[in-house]
């Protein structure tokens, strides 16, 4: 038990607690009578979410059937990276919690969540090549669980006009934790109702917020699980691991990432090791089988992956920004995508993995996947459609480590003019200029991407930024990227020698293809970026 704990939350006597429970089922009953606004329960499966759950359906149990009118939805992300134990627990939770309620006569439903195909972690790291996740860049955070959960909080808002959040967050988790609920609590519009900030028209209900820690598991021990689920179990989980709590359901970036839970997502580089999974592994030889996962988050988990990444941001331009480097001040390219060596080298080792753990995980576990057929899909158009990699490597990177075809349910996705005889070609033409190879891939692919429209309306316009991002050496656009800022600070400092000076080395006369006139407007305030939300960070 933590010292904030001990200091702000001080213990209860059985019987206080006991009294606090029941004034709490009077209190969720009262409260679900009261209106027709719509409940969502956020349960993670671990022990918070799992108390305040059995609380809601041990309070509308005791209710007489005609007022269990209702619906009380039950939400869980599955982010298609959770800890595989955990997420098979959450999984058959939510099979007994349908089947119970429906017996029970409690109007209950579970709703199992994920995020969209194209905001999974394997499709955004392996596809569009975004690094694994760092402080500087929580990409996963937003797209694999406030998305999922949000939409369809705006749904039911969407539907009822407002709706209800039920969560089990607790002042005593962490201090600031406390704050943040400190804070939303001073704007209450009645007793433990919260707004919301992120989503209008919901309230955050937290029944539990002031318990400890011992309480929660002190409930969860002394109540029978009203779904079928043993709390006995739940309590060994927690005991196989070393953390602090549970990957909470969360619904904005003030909620802590999985990274600061007991369980989550088992790829999460937002600490320094995974404790729980290596706990896991260390304390029961049957979870051995998990190593291969703990060995791709450990290899994904480096400082420094510069050696891993392009030169350029990814939308194909480069900047610098002031790095210091044993105390002095180095202006270097912000690191990009990861390359196509290394997002085909990750896809490589997650195939591996799978293969590995359906060889060694117990029955009950041998369908396990790690990366779905819609992601490997979705990996491959956007290695063909946008990065112009039409030499389509991951039927054959499948293959080699599954020994199965890899079958695409896309409509026409095999068929294409171009394929990996015509790479193996332009590979051997270009022989070791990576950059003319891009530029003539970038090319090709686009001519034949324009190649059955009836209008070929944009294919110049698409073929010019093929030539800015990909035309030039690394050197040479690091070079020019330096040009520009020079001219840009030169106009800053109004020094018109220096402005002369760097418009001449801008212009370059003596490359082939000299650089666009730009216009004072340009030189003085820049040039817009064509990045897009959430991709300013590669």
């Amino acid at each position: 038990m933590t010292d904030m704990q001990t200091s702000l939350f001080p213990s209860r006597t059985v019987t206080e607690l006991v009294e606090d429970i029941q004034n709490l089922t009077q209190e969720i009953q009262d409260l679900y009578c009261l209106d027709e606004i719509p409940w969502v329960v956020g349960y993670s499966g671990g022990k918070d979410s799992t108390a305040v759950l059995q609380l809601v359906w041990n309070a509308i149990a005791t209710l007489p059937l005609e007022k269990r009118t209702k619906t009380i939805h039950v939400i869980t992300t599955d982010t298609l990276v959770e800890n595989p134990i955990v997420s098979a627990w959450v999984s058959n939770s939510l099979k007994r919690m349908k089947s119970a309620a429906l017996e029970q006569g409690i109007p209950i439903e579970p709703h199992l969540l994920h995020p969209a195909v194209k905001n999974t972690f394997w499709v955004c790291l392996i596809g569009k090549g975004y690094p694994a996740p760092r402080n500087q860049f929580r990409w996963c955070t937003e797209r694999m669980k406030i998305q999922p959960a949000n939409h369809f909080i705006r749904e039911m808002v969407r539907a009822h006009g407002e709706t209800i959040l039920v969560l089990g967050t607790r002042k005593a988790e962490s201090a600031k934790r406390a704050a943040t609920m400190e804070k939303h609590q001073k704007k209450r519009v009645r007793d433990r109702l919260s707004p919301n900030a992120s989503l209008p028209n919901s309230l955050i209900y937290t029944p539990i917020e002031d318990w400890r820690t011992d309480e929660v598991w002190l409930y969860l021990m002394q109540w029978q699980n009203p779904w079928g689920n043993n709390n006995k179990d739940l309590f060994a989980m927690y005991r196989g691991a070393t953390a602090d709590n549970e990957c909470p359901l969360v619904i904005d970036t003030s909620t802590p990432s999985c990274g600061d839970s007991r369980f989550g997502c088992w790829v999460c580089t937002m600490v320094n090791q995974d404790k729980s999974m290596e706990a896991m592994i260390q304390n029961d030889e049957e979870k051995e089988w998990l190593q291969p996962l703990l060995d791709i988050r450990n290899e994904l988990d480096v400082q420094d992956d510069r050696d891993k990444r392009d030169f350029r941001r990814i939308f194909g331009k480069v900047q610098l920004f002031e790095r210091n480097v044993d105390g002095k001040t180095s202006i270097e390219p912000i690191p990009g995508p990861y390359t196509k060596y290394w997002r085909e080298h990750w896809l490589r080792r997650v195939l591996e993995a799978q293969v590995q753990v359906r060889c060694n995980a117990p029955e009950e576990m041998k369908d396990i996947t790690l990366i779905t057929p819609e992601e490997l899909s979705e990996i491959r158009r956007i290695w063909l459609e946008e990065k112009h990699e039409f030499d389509d490597s991951l039927p054959r990177i499948y293959e080699e480590v599954t020994g199965e075809p890899f079958i695409d349910t896309r409509p026409g996705v095999g068929h294409s003019l171009l394929g990996s005889d015509e790479w193996d070609i332009l590979s051997d033409i270009c022989e070791e200029d990576t950059m003319h190879l891009e530029l003539m891939a970038k090319l090709l692919d686009t001519e034949r991407q324009f190649y059955t429209k009836s209008r070929r309306v944009g294919i110049y316009g698409d073929l010019e930024k093929c030539f800015e991002t990909s035309s030039r050496s690394q050197d040479d656009a690091i070079e020019n990227a330096h040009q520009k800022r020079n001219l840009k600070n030169a106009i800053a400092d109004e020094d018109i020698d220096k402005v002369k000076q760097e418009l001449k080395k801008t212009l370059n006369p003596e490359e082939k293809q000299p650089e666009k006139q730009l216009s004072w407007g340009q030189i003085k305030f820049g040039q817009p970026t064509e990045n897009t939300e959430n991709e300013e960070n590669i």
